[in-house]
This record gives C-alpha cells, sequence and structure tokens, in this order.
C-alpha cells in the first residue's frame, strides 16, 4: 500500500480486552486496516459514530512522532530500519494505568504515574527520526499556528514539523472529537463505565509502531518494533 505520510505511534497491544473495546469504541481497527463495528451504549447524547468522527481515521493510539511527509531522498525502507535501531536502543516503560480524561473539549486516555522516561522516549524518536521528515509547508505552519500557539510552541512548530513536541508533549490516546460543554460529562460518564473497568493497571509501553496514511487519510499498521534497550534518555 502506498502511504502519503508516516508516523510512529503507541499502539495497544493486540488482542487485549481493553484494546478490542476502545478499537470499536473508535470504528476503526488500524492493525487489520479496516473498519471496526461501534458498540451499542445507552444514553449517549450522541450516535458514538458522530462522537468518534474526528479521530476515527488515525485508530486507537498514542503519538510519538506526528505524522510527516518523506524529505526527499528518503523511503520508506530506510525509515523502518532507522525505527528499528531507536527501538532496539529504546527501553519499555511501565506506568500505574490509564485514566479517561478530559482535555479541553476532548476525552482522551491519559497515564497516572510519573511520565519523565515517557517524555525522555518521545524526545528521542522525535529528534531522532527527523533526518527523514520533509520540512513543513507553509499551509502546514498556517494551519497549526490557526488553532492559537505560545510562542514557545511556535518555536517547536518552525524546528520540529509540531507545536507539540519535547517539554510540551503529553502523551494520550484520543477517544472523542470536540464536544460540546454540555455533552462532555455525559459523553465522559459512559465511556468511563464501558472502558473504564478494562483499563489496564499498571499500563505496559513494550513497542512502538510505524504506521502510515493511506491516500484515503487512513492509518495503517505497517510494523511494531519492541523497546528492547536500556534508555530512553535523549541524552543517552
Amino acid at each position: 500500500m502506498k502511504f502519503r505520510r508516516y508516523a510512529l505511534y503507541y499502539l495497544p497491544p493486540e488482542g487485549s480486552d481493553w484494546t478490542v473495546a476502545a478499537t470499536a469504541w473508535l470504528g476503526w481497527d488500524i492493525a487489520a486496516g479496516s473498519p471496526a463495528s461501534h458498540p451499542d451504549i445507552p444514553d449517549l447524547p450522541l450516535p458514538v459514530e458522530a462522537i468518534t468522527q474526528t479521530p476515527r481515521k488515525y485508530g486507537l493510539h498514542a503519538t510519538i512522532k506526528p505524522p510527516f511527509f518523506l524529505a526527499d531522498g528518503c523511503d520508506a525502507a530506510a525509515l523502518t530500519t532507522a525505527c528499528q535501531s531507536l527501538c532496539n536502543r529504546l527501553g519499555p516503560i511501565v506506568l500505574d494505568g490509564l485514566d479517561i480524561a478530559r482535555l479541553g473539549r476532548f476525552l482522551a486516555l491519559r497515564p497516572r504515574g510519573d511520565d519523565t522516561a515517557l517524555k525522555h522516549l518521545a524526545a528521542a524518536c522525535v529528534a531522532e527520526l527527523d533526518a527523514f521528515r520533509a520540512p513543513a509547508s507553509e499551509a502546514e505552519l498556517t494551519k497549526r499556528r490557526a488553532s492559537g500557539l505560545t510562542p514557545a510552541q511556535d518555536v517547536l512548530l518552525l524546528r520540529w514539523g509540531y507545536p507539540y513536541v519535547m517539554d510540551q508533549f503529553r502523551f494520550h490516546i484520543t477517544l472523542s472529537g470536540r464536544l460540546a460543554l454540555d455533552h462532555v460529562e455525559a459523553v465522559q460518564a459512559r465511556l468511563s463505565s464501558y472502558l473504564g473497568p478494562r483499563l489496564p493497571e499498571p499500563f505496559h509501553i513494550s513497542e512502538l509502531a510505524l504506521v502510515g496514511e493511506a491516500e484515503d487519510g487512513q492509518f495503517h499498521l505497517i510494523h511494531r518494533y519492541t523497546l528492547s534497550g536500556a534508555s530512553n534518555d535523549t541524552t543517552a
């Protein structure tokens, strides 16, 4: 399959109870590359399909290296090799668990516990794979700036092509699009009943995944890599 853009994601383990449930909630199975049937959840203010329309195409994931176009002279084969080498050096991470949290008017899974090692891991991936990223176009920069960036975020956008990396990084697994204020609480309550009991404690991050965006905008799993190293420090 030909891909427009590539990214490095955390993808939950295939087949686990919470992965299956949350994948169904979103409606797109990134590992299978096919739609997933939404669950029947009563008392939602909107259909699940409407709640998850925006994040659906990305699948159940947390962004580590944000989506990028390949730079001139780079190819997918070399990117795959670089991802393998990087993950051979980076170590697995264990956090206390996951919580369903509000990020503004979005809902997402957020890690519980000390996330310092996780931030180091994400920073290493952003920096060490940056040679494969084509510079952001003026259209991309304008689109990102339209959301209202801080001066620090604008510096990151210009340097790394994305404003929410390095010290602005927050690990999250998006579960909804932007919701009306009077819908957020109701959706969170119903989602907590459906997904909350299934969430892992502790929460292990033992793999990262290279994914690609197809011409129709849907993201697909390309390859999973085991985190088999000992350190997540960018200076290691």
